[in-house]
């Protein structure tokens, strides 16, 4: 899978998945455009791990539309092009109903939403502007198991996600005449720093178990499948939905 020359948008690829995701782009010859939000600190580690490159930051809210505009022109400004879009920032929060009053419901809905589903949406249509210009384009979404098995604990986030397949589908659709292609990725637990006390707790072992692996995913194992997507000769993949989840829920 060689990217050279191409551009890469990666949006919250401080750490975890994004992170992987940016490496390997990388690795692969790309130039990426690293993004994220709150953590400057962390997706200044992400930068420095990258092979050499034409590689920059950016900092932008997704969740505000004007934001989610200004980083899709400043990457192209900048860095000339976008190739690709992956868009994996997101956010989770548990307020299961019990315990959880109203205001809080309302916040937690409105920022899952805010940025895992119109954050995402947003930057998609931005880049697509300036990709149907050029007649070509890929774009990864970042999804997950808890679209389809749901989210009893956090149903906003497993919401935002079955929105998220669905406005990938319909984008699938849309742009294919354009020459440009969606594909999406859903995960199931991945070892990343966000689930590190979770898998080291009690819950650990049962939440490993769920796979017949007997294990949780590596974000390297996410970020080498959404490069697959992004390279050459998938285009007849459009529309797909890979599930990475080690066999731990499974759909017919």
């Amino acid at each position: 899978m060689n990217f050279d020359d191409q551009v890469v948008l990666i949006t919250g690829a401080s750490r975890g998945i994004g992170r992987s995701v940016a490496q390997a782009f990388s690795k692969s010859g790309a130039s990426v455009a690293v993004h994220y939000n709150n953590g400057k600190l962390a997706a200044q580690d992400t930068f420095e791990t990258l092979n050499r490159g034409n590689h920059k930051m950016f900092q932008a809210d997704i969740s505000q539309p004007n934001e989610a505009e200004t980083l899709v022109s400043n990457v192209i400004s900048q860095m000339g092009t976008i190739d690709i879009l992956v868009n994996n920032a997101g956010i989770f929060e548990q307020h299961a109903v019990p315990g959880t009053d109203y205001s809080q419901w309302q916040q937690s809905w409105q920022r899952a939403l805010g940025v895992n589903l119109i954050g995402a949406a947003n930057i998609t249509f931005c880049a697509v502007e300036h990709m149907m210009q050029r007649n070509k384009g890929k774009i990864v979404n970042i999804s997950s198991r808890g679209a389809f098995r749901g989210e009893p604990e956090a149903p906003a986030y497993g919401a935002s996600k079955a929105g998220l397949n669905s406005f990938s589908q319909s984008m699938a659709q849309s742009l294919a005449p354009h020459n440009i292609f969606v594909y999406v990725v859903a995960p199931g637990f991945v070892q990343t720093e966000m689930v590190a006390e979770l898998l080291s707790g009690p819950d650990g072992e049962s939440i490993q178990t769920q796979s017949p692996l007997g294990r949780v995913a590596t974000t390297d194992e996410v970020a080498n499948t959404v490069l697959f997507l992004a390279s050459a000769g998938t285009d007849y993949l459009t529309g797909c939905i890979v599930d990475v989840n080690g066999a731990s829920y499974l759909r017919t």
